[in-house]
């Protein structure tokens, strides 16, 4: 699915038109950073009012207007985990997320969960626009990157999906016989064979548009009595099967899926700062479904849980993009 508003999608096609408010946003931020010390507040009130496709248009405005960069500003005028989900919001979101992959990949280690997160349950046309953003900013392909990042399991299955496989959907094509020969492909490539083929599966699971993946899944349960997300969980261990099982529920259950992976920064010792700024940013366009699924699933809401796990001005901005999100949250 799209994560992306529509506005996002026209506006990095050309020149973006822009109303007053835009100009206005701008010199609040130039006031707020103007001097000594920052009022943080005003960042707030200013950048995190803004939903993904009006942020886009402030960072255009704001080199126009006063020749600086929006991120640059942030990086400098702000630290912390604040700081770090100021630059973000600085940044059109294929650029953000560019920044994120690189986050994810810089330094000593890899940030797995971080990285699929990203790039997992994408529609091709917003992988290759992360691509694109990414060589643009990092002159660097972004699929080496991951490549020389990673190995083993988890390595094929993120291929797979940043080279864009997905299939466009097709009912003539991916009707109900389709899916019972991938529902028998995909049992004799796991739980009906001795070892499991992976790449078989991840193929399946990547390819498949989801109107057609749910008819693979209708399939898989009619005639081996438990869907894909079981047999992953008996094939399949460690990060890969939770990444898999993202892979899968973003194209099956998208909404209660993001619902979980909020949940899960928050889970065990320690709140995952990144992971969960990450993710806010970017599901906000999406975030009044996501934020039912959750309570529904959990009995507590986004707003409750980011509340009780984060402190200061990182949890008030967080607050405030929630709030845009769904002004009339119950």
């Amino acid at each position: 699915m799209n994560l992306y508003p529509n506005e996002v999608h026209q506006a990095l096609l050309g020149d973006p038109s822009y109303t007053p408010d835009i100009d206005d946003a701008c010199d609040h931020i130039y006031q707020a950073t103007k001097g000594i010390g920052t009022d943080e507040e005003a960042i707030i009130a200013t950048l995190g009012s803004k939903d993904a496709s009006q942020r886009y248009l402030v960072a255009y405005r704001y080199k126009v207007k006063y020749n600086k960069e929006l991120y640059t500003l942030m990086k400098k005028e702000n630290s912390g985990n604040f700081g770090i989900l100021t630059q973000l919001l600085a940044l059109p979101i294929p650029v953000a997320e560019a920044k994120i992959i690189r986050i994810a990949t810089k330094g000593f280690g890899t940030n797995e969960k971080l990285l699929y997160s990203v790039l997992l349950g994408r529609t091709n046309e917003e992988m290759e626009l992360l691509k694109k953003a990414y060589f643009n900013k990092y002159s660097k392909d972004m699929a080496d990157v991951v490549s020389s990042e990673l190995s083993g399991s988890l390595k094929k299955l993120l291929m797979a999906c940043v080279q864009g496989i997905e299939e466009k959907y097709d009912p003539t094509f991916h009707n109900e016989s389709k899916a019972q020969e991938d529902a028998d492909t995909f049992y004799k490539k796991g739980q009906g064979k001795w070892g499991t083929d992976e790449s078989a599966l991840f193929h399946i699971i990547v390819k498949s548009p989801p109107q057609y993946l749910k008819l693979v899944d209708d399939a898989y349960v009619a005639k081996h009595k438990v869907n894909l997300e079981r047999a992953i969980e008996k094939e399949l261990s460690g990060k890969v099967k939770k990444a898999a099982i993202f892979e899968l529920g973003m194209k099956l259950t998208p909404y209660p899926t993001m619902a979980e992976h909020i949940k899960s920064t928050c889970a065990g010792m320690g709140t995952d700062e990144l992971g969960l700024s990450c993710a806010i940013l970017r599901y906000q366009h999406v975030l009044p479904r996501v934020m039912i699924e959750h309570t529904n699933l959990f009995g507590k809401t986004i707003h409750d849980r980011v509340a009780s796990e984060t402190s200061g001005d990182y949890k008030n901005l967080l607050l405030e993009m929630i709030r845009v999100a769904w002004p009339d949250a119950p």
